[in-house]
């Protein structure tokens, strides 16, 4: 899982995720005008599945411009560690819309295959997916830049759509060029398939995604092992040891037991932990971090057992 960047406020980011779901509601809408009519025209299953995509695009947009917005509201009294799972939730609902529409597209293109028939107005079907190809491609050049910026789960999300879409266009011209130019209606079923066929791939990784931004999976490894280094740059932390870390939207929760020189005042540990604190901050500005200092080598295991570090790592394959 790939952790937010984290270099913005929690309202910048919410500006330009809102911005950006609300260009990828416009963009699958007007793609949809445009698909529809192709569609009317021309009776074509790749077509058909591309319109499918893009209709669903519309609502993973919708929810995605919800959740991005609910997601950035900070902590409150009853939600204390934010509402950033918002967007995981989101990634999950798009998910399953993704799927809904493979299911569909596979119907269609089954019954095509069974009594095929001519495909009409070649020529507008190919002019609608260069135009939907290029809109596609500049919404994904805006969602590129904005998710380098906010590592928003649900915008990366929405983009794996919308890349989706560059490669069910490619498929759906072959489909339709091949169904009306040279008759052979069978591969159009075939393109319909095909995109279907990428589109639960798509679908189920960023579901996979989400899950594991729902079950608070680790942040990654790197991101980890920077964390350890900065607490114990400066030398006041002896050792790093109960490290628990998970991302909730643009938020990530660090929280570890800290090794301090046992001889130290509680005023000058406090003093050392909070040093570490900043120099993560530094690091990470949408970090909410916990530190518990423990002194020199007196440190016992304290808290539920389910969660010693050590009992962890043993169940580790």
């Amino acid at each position: 899982m790939e952790s937010a960047p984290a270099m913005l406020s929690s309202k910048e980011t919410a500006a330009i995720t809102s911005r950006v779901a609300s260009l990828s509601v416009l963009v699958a809408l007007f793609l949809i005008a445009l698909k529809a009519w192709a569609y009317w025209q021309s009776q074509s299953v790749a077509l058909l599945a591309s319109l499918a995509d893009s209709t669903l695009d519309v609502a993973a947009s919708v929810i995605t411009f919800l959740a991005v917005r609910y997601a950035a509201a900070p902590p409150d009294s009853k939600h204390r560690f934010g509402h950033g799972k918002a967007e995981a939730f989101a990634g999950i609902v798009q998910a399953g819309f993704v799927g809904a529409s493979c299911i569909f597209v596979t119907y269609e293109a089954a019954k095509h295959f069974m009594a095929p028939h001519p495909i009409a107005n070649g020529e507008g079907g190919l002019a609608v997916m260069v135009v939907s190809i290029i809109a596609t491609g500049a919404l994904i050049y805006v969602q590129t830049r904005a998710l380098k910026k906010t590592g928003s789960i649900a915008t990366k999300g929405d983009r794996a759509h919308y890349a989706s879409d560059l490669a069910s266009n490619a498929v759906a011209m072959i489909g339709i060029g091949a169904g009306a130019f040279l008759e052979l209606t069978w591969l159009d079923a075939a393109a319909g398939i095909l995109i279907a066929a990428w589109l639960a791939f798509g679908a189920a990784k960023i579901a996979k995604e989400a899950a594991d931004h729902l079950l608070d999976r680790e942040l990654p490894e790197e991101d980890r092992a920077r964390i350890k280094a900065l607490a114990l740059e400066e030398g006041g932390i002896r050792a790093v040891h109960e490290f628990r870390s998970r991302a909730s939207g643009n938020y990530i929760h660090v929280q570890f037991h800290a090794e301090v020189n046992a001889k130290l005042s509680l005023l000058e540990a406090h003093k050392v932990i909070v040093a570490a604190e900043q120099r993560i901050r530094a690091a990470y500005p949408q970090a909410d971090i916990l530190i518990h200092p423990d002194p020199g080598n007196a440190a016992e295991p304290h808290g539920h057992e389910d969660f010693e570090e050590g009992r962890i790592a043993a169940t580790r394959g």
